[in-house]
């Protein structure tokens, strides 16, 4: 397949275009700065898919964008990027990256029907109302899940005049290489300070799951996707380790210790509070055998990972 997608300098981004790649497919990925302009963890995921993939600078919904999706042909459109500025804070402007997520979603849509693509892959998070399986009502965790909510509303319409199949992915808690830093990454960076990690939240049920893992799921379903044909929904919701964030952080510690060589202690403080929903899954069991993953091989890639990063051998 030829496929245009966005949002590749993300970390899920970046596995799901490798992944695509890796399957065979020939992906056009949109980064919207050059590559000198990225840094960090960022930079080097911008840099490893050098290989992977051809990259266009623009932004969606910009006049380039367009240009680009009407010249074609294309067998299906990945919309993977969204905006996540301070998507943690309650002061979230969910006006600016609707407009942001959607800008000119009608005529985009209509330029790839116009150029043959058949379907479209949405990325989701599980963190949008109505998603998942936990305490009901489902509503949306902060002002960022319900941008990620009307997003998906804009586009069901959209998708649906332009006569697109729309198949909509929906990411949980995913952890691994090259993530950004987020909760495994201080666990491990704390561990190799030799200190003990606090876990502020062990009580919340969440669903974690391996990036490599995820991206396999992807690639299967953004093929059956593009089998579509006309106004339909499909839906994707990957599971991984549905435990608490006490039972996640242990899982994790005892993998690291026997391949980092670490004491990797916890402490799993007392929770009373909480401010988002206490259990919050993905549902969908992904085949890890059919899809060929491999769990002892895909947690030594991240012990292998943090030891690069927390230490780097001696020059």
């Amino acid at each position: 397949m030829r496929i245009l997608f966005t949002g590749a300098s993300s970390f899920t981004g970046f596995w799901f275009v490798r992944a695509l790649a890796n399957a065979g497919h020939e992906v056009v990925a949109i980064f919207r700065q050059g590559t000198e302009a990225y840094q960090g963890v960022r930079r080097d995921r911008v840099l490893g898919l050098a290989k992977a993939c051809r990259s266009v600078q623009c932004s969606f919904g910009d006049a380039e964008f367009l240009a680009l999706a009407a010249a074609g042909p294309w067998d299906l459109f990945c919309h993977h990027a969204a905006d996540v500025t301070n998507y943690k804070s309650p002061d979230f402007n969910v006006a600016a990256a609707l407009e942001n997520n959607t800008r000119n979603a009608a005529a985009v849509l209509k330029a790839l029907a116009a150029a043959g693509c058949p379907a479209m892959v949405l990325t989701g998070s599980v963190f949008e109302s109505d998603e998942g399986a936990g305490e009901q009502p489902l509503r949306a965790f902060s002002p960022y899940g319900l941008s990620k909510a009307l997003t998906f509303q804009m586009f069901r319409h959209y998708a649906g005049s332009a006569g697109l199949a729309l198949g909509k992915f929906v990411i949980p808690n995913p952890f691994g290489p090259l993530e950004d830093p987020r909760f495994t990454t201080y666990l491990a960076k704390t561990w190799h300070e030799g200190k003990t990690p606090a876990v502020a939240t062990p009580a919340y049920v969440r669903d974690n799951i391996h990036v490599s893992l995820l991206a396999l799921e992807y690639v299967k379903f953004a093929q059956a996707v593009a089998k579509s044909r006309g106004p339909v929904l499909l839906r994707r919701n990957p599971s991984g380790y549905v435990e608490t964030q006490g039972a996640f952080a242990e899982r994790v510690a005892k993998e690291m210790h026997r391949r980092l060589n670490l004491p990797c202690p916890l402490e799993l403080r007392l929770q009373a509070d909480f401010p988002e929903p206490k259990v919050r899954i993905n549902t969908d069991l992904p085949d890890a055998l059919a899809l060929g993953w491999d769990e002892s091989r895909a947690w030594d890639e991240l012990a292998e990972n943090y030891s690069k990063i927390f230490s780097p051998t001696p020059r």
